[in-house]
C-alpha cells in the first residue's frame, strides 16, 4: 500500500485542493471545502505536523489508526501526532467537520512544546474517538472558530502567542473530556479491570511466569488489544492505578500466598514469579510491603 508523507501544510492544502494556508505553521480546513485530486485506492498517510479533527456523525467514514478503525458513528474528536500512520479509506467528500493542523515548530518556544507530550491522546496506537456531549461540542467548535478568526486577521508579533494559547485551551478541554469519557464508561471499565485481573491470575497461577518471565505492560496491552498508554489511562481513571501498579499488586498478592502457604525458599518464590534474580524480588517485595520476604514469612511462625 502506498504511503504518502506530507511535510508541510502547503503540501497538504495542495493535495486536498484548498487555498494556501494563511500561516505557514498552522491552518484550519473545513472538510466540505476539501476535494480529491484524483480517485485513489486506500493508502497510508503520514503528516509531519499535528492534526486535531472534529468529525460530525458519520457511520460510513473509514479511517484506520494503529490497529483499529476510528468510530465515527456519533462523531467526535481525533488526534494525530507527527509521523504517525493513518490509513484513509474515505474520500474528502464523505467528511463533515473541520481539522486543525499545526507544526511542532509553532509551539517549540512555548511551554506547550514540552507539555504536548503529556496529552495521552496524541500517543495512542488505537482508535479512540473523543465523543462529545452537545455542550462539549459547542465549546470545541467555538475554539476552532476563534482560531479561524485569528488566522484571518493580519499576522503580527502577537499572532503566534494567541494561536498557541488557543491550541493549549483546545487540548486542555479535550483532556478534561477524555477523563469524563473514561469515567462514564463504568461498565466497560469494570469489564476491563476484570480482564486485567483474569489475565494476571492465569499468568501467575498457570506457571507462565516461571517459564516466560514477569508480565509486562506491553504484553498485557497487546493481549487486550490496546496501546500501553491507553490501557494505563483507562485503568488510572477508573481505579487510580496504572497498569504497572496492577501487575505489581497481583505479583505481591501471589508472593504472599506462596510465602505463607508453601515451603518454597524465597529464591524459589522469586523464580516462580518470573524474576531472574531473587534480589530484585526481595527489593520489590520490601518496597511494597515494608517487610522482606523472610520477615513476612516469619510473621506466620
Amino acid at each position: 500500500m502506498e504511503t504518502v508523507v506530507f511535510n508541510s501544510l502547503s503540501d497538504w492544502h495542495l493535495e486536498v485542493q484548498v487555498p494556501p494556508p494563511l500561516h505557514p505553521l498552522i491552518s484550519l480546513i473545513h472538510f466540505n471545502d476539501m476535494r480529491n485530486r484524483e480517485n485513489r485506492e486506500s493508502r497510508r498517510i503520514s503528516y509531519n505536523f499535528y492534526k486535531v479533527s472534529f468529525m460530525e456523525k458519520s457511520p460510513t467514514i473509514k479511517m484506520k489508526y494503529g490497529q483499529r478503525y476510528y468510530d465515527f458513528n456519533e462523531g467526535g474528536l481525533t488526534f494525530i501526532s507527527p509521523n504517525q500512520i493513518l490509513i484513509n479509506e474515505s474520500s474528502p467528500e464523505e467528511l463533515s467537520g473541520m481539522a486543525l493542523y499545526f507544526h511542532a515548530d509553532l509551539i517549540a518556544r512555548f511551554p506547550l512544546g514540552k507539555k504536548i507530550k503529556q496529552y495521552g491522546f496524541f500517543s495512542y496506537s488505537v482508535a479512540e474517538t473523543l465523543h462529545l456531549s452537545s455542550k462539549e461540542k459547542g465549546i470545541i467548535i467555538s475554539i476552532f472558530k476563534q482560531i479561524e478568526e485569528e488566522l484571518r486577521s493580519s499576522i503580527d508579533t502577537r499572532s503566534d502567542d494567541i494561536l498557541v494559547s488557543y491550541i493549549e485551551l483546545l487540548l486542555n478541554y479535550s483532556d478534561r473530556f477524555y477523563i469524563r469519557q473514561f469515567l462514564t464508561r463504568k461498565v466497560a471499565n469494570n469489564d476491563l479491570v476484570a480482564k486485567v485481573e483474569s489475565f494476571l491470575t492465569t499468568w501467575f497461577d498457570g506457571g507462565q511466569a516461571q517459564v516466560n518471565g514477569l508480565p509486562t505492560v506491553q504484553l498485557l496491552s497487546k493481549e487486550l488489544h490496546m496501546s500501553p498508554d491507553y490501557l494505563s489511562d483507562m485503568l488510572r481513571a477508573y481505579t487510580g492505578q496504572s497498569t504497572q501498579q496492577h501487575i505489581h499488586n497481583k505479583l505481591i498478592e501471589k508472593a504472599r500466598e506462596l510465602l505463607s502457604n508453601t515451603l518454597l525458599s524465597t529464591a524459589e518464590v522469586a523464580y516462580a514469579l518470573g524474576f531472574e534474580h531473587p534480589q530484585s524480588f526481595n527489593k520489590l517485595f520490601k518496597r511494597k510491603t515494608q517487610l522482606s520476604p523472610m520477615e513476612f514469612r516469619q510473621t506466620f511462625s
